[in-house]
């Protein structure tokens, strides 16, 4: 009954938050990229979460209790690309200037090439997001033993109802309090699967030899160093995380966002991955998608009653988070580059906010729909690195590429990309069906990544030695010194309400904390063996509720004087 209670309050709560932000969303700069003023240390949380969430419970938890430490080291991987993305990438996306990275594949590369690319990204995109409303819905299916089918689709159209509601500011909101119930949750869990398993010490007689090798099973140093490869371009060049990139106000803010995602991604691997590494001691009998389930059950045994309904109602915002992002960005190209760049590009802004927030339904109902047919391909951990290596370096390499290069053409492009592809999918598909060929788990990473990296090396070497420069690159440079030159009239009351949203959601932030800071107060009555590290924990989050609260007083002044 009292985890019932917790997770219909704190779902309530969070549906309440995202409805907050449904009159803030002015135009389509506002909705989908939070005015470009969003504080960095904002999107940086919000990055990790969306990345974080996506995987972690069942398809990390899945390897990290069949495997052990190898799970952690395939997250580190993460680090390395949020690195390499702050250092290079993350500013270039943001110097650009434009709102999204189908905007600069247009620009850049031509609007042929940005077709494709945005039919391409949008199918790819509702697959993996499909996957993540699967993790999801198993997670809540399997801790309140209800049929999977129903609760995938009830919990998909709360999703979709978030996101098409609020947009950006919204789904960022509901990142940073996933971050902090679950790194209080787990906090908790930590010592409690010690003390279930019988110490430290009975945990490492238990589990096996080779359960904290940093490689193990198919997952061997050709996977990590494939996976690594595949992470700077997906961190660095993903659409979704883009956004994240463009949304903040410059160059060097959008490199602290992703050195934030990178920072988190050093210790969470670890805190993360232990309860279903010590599961393993506890219960060793789960195979085949079974272990799918480890980290709930984990959590189901050692945490007492009200705080799985936290950790529960967390698990699913957080991971469904990534399935929001993903359908903002979605929704973005689609009203942006599709519907205002090609069908009405005269639309009014109150015509293309109905348009971004219907096909934000759209797209959503097809990733139910996908959600529903990935047991039968295999499980998620199966599913996810699959389309990962399909498709990750054949559609995200060309555009990084193109960021630093000048004789990438758009023709180029779309052949670098197609040959990629194919040849990706007759090794994973083809093959295996006519000749009973399959690689391996690293080779097919490696297939995935190196193959378009060659072939846009050998374009450029080509390029270089006949002297030619893109045609698109010198048009790209005619249209930024034209916009250079063209005089900017600021809109003095756009950049007051931009501001005023921005506020807006630092205060949403810290009422959110302090909420979740009184919640724990109140389920301290109900533990009083716990209360204390719950009343602990309870008080950190409502002093850091402060943080955003003198953020948004700052906002608050710089609005004043600018209108002074």
């Amino acid at each position: 009954m009292i985890d019932t209670v917790v997770i219909i309050v704190f779902s309530v709560f969070i549906m309440l938050v995202g409805i907050s932000f449904s009159r803030t969303g002015r135009n389509l700069k506002s909705f989908f990229a939070g005015g470009e003023s969003v504080p960095w240390f904002i999107g940086g949380m919000s990055l990790f979460m969306s990345f974080f969430s996506a995987g972690t419970f069942v398809a990390w938890g899945s390897i990290a209790y069949s495997h052990g430490w190898v799970a952690i080291t395939i997250q580190w991987t993460m680090c390395i690309g949020g690195l390499i993305t702050g250092l290079y990438l993350a500013p270039k996306w943001k110097a650009t200037g434009n709102l999204t990275a189908a905007e600069f594949i247009k620009e850049r590369l031509g609007s042929a090439v940005q077709k494709c690319y945005i039919y391409v990204f949008m199918i790819v995109s509702v697959f993996l997001k499909g996957s993540v409303l699967y993790s999801v819905a198993k997670l809540v299916s399997e801790s309140l033993d209800y049929p999977l089918i129903p609760v995938t689709i009830v919990l998909g159209i709360l999703m979709i109802a978030y996101t098409a509601i609020g947009g950006l500011w919204a789904v960022m909101v509901t990142d940073i309090l996933q971050f902090v119930v679950l790194t209080a949750a787990i906090v908790i869990v930590i010592p409690l699967v010690f003390q279930e398993v019988g110490g430290v010490q009975s945990f490492l007689d238990k589990v096996p030899d080779d359960f904290f090798n940093v490689v193990n099973g198919e997952y061997t140093w050709g996977f990590i160093l494939a996976f690594a490869l595949y992470h700077i371009f997906y961190i660095g060049g993903n659409w979704t995380f883009v956004q994240r990139y463009t949304s903040v106000d410059t160059p060097r803010s959008a490199s602290k966002v992703a050195y934030l995602f990178a920072a988190l991604y050093i210790a969470s691997p670890i805190l993360w991955m232990i309860p279903p590494m010590v599961y393993k001691a506890i219960n060793p009998d789960l195979t085949g998608l079974a272990t799918e389930t480890a980290y709930i059950m984990v959590c189901k045994q050692v945490l007492p009653a009200g705080l799985l309904g936290l950790m529960l109602t967390g698990m699913y915002f957080s991971t469904s988070a990534s399935a929001n992002t993903a359908l903002n960005v979605v929704s973005a190209v689609f009203t942006n580059d599709i519907y205002k760049g090609t069908l009405n590009p005269k639309a009014s802004e109150k015509k293309l906010m109905f348009i971004a927030r219907a096909s934000s339904w759209f797209f959503g109902f097809f990733m139910i729909i996908v959600a529903l047919i990935v047991p039968l391909i295999g499980g998620i951990v199966e599913f996810t690195l699959s389309i990962g290596a399909i498709t990750g370096g054949p559609l995200l390499a060309p555009p990084i590429w193109a960021l630093f290069s000048k004789r990438l053409t758009g023709k180029a492009t779309v052949y670098i990309t197609a040959v990629s592809l194919s040849v990706n999918l007759l090794f994973k598909i083809i093959f295996p069906l006519l000749i009973n060929y399959k690689l391996s788990r690293a080779n097919e990473m490696l297939l995935g990544v190196v193959l378009p990296f060659v072939l846009l090396v050998c374009v450029e070497l080509y390029a270089k030695s006949r002297g030619k420069i893109s045609a698109e690159y010198l048009a790209l440079k005619q249209n930024k010194a034209a916009r250079k030159e063209a005089v900017q009239q600021i809109d003095i009351e756009e950049e007051m309400a931009l501001k005023n949203q921005n506020k807006f959601g630092l205060k949403m932030i810290a009422f959110s904390l302090t909420f979740i800071a009184l919640l724990l107060y109140v389920l301290c009555f109900f533990f009083a063996d716990r209360s204390p590290l719950v009343g602990g924990i309870a008080t950190v989050i409502l002093i850091s509720s402060l943080i955003p609260w003198r953020a948004a007083h700052r906002v608050f002044y710089g609005s004043d004087l600018k209108s002074d």
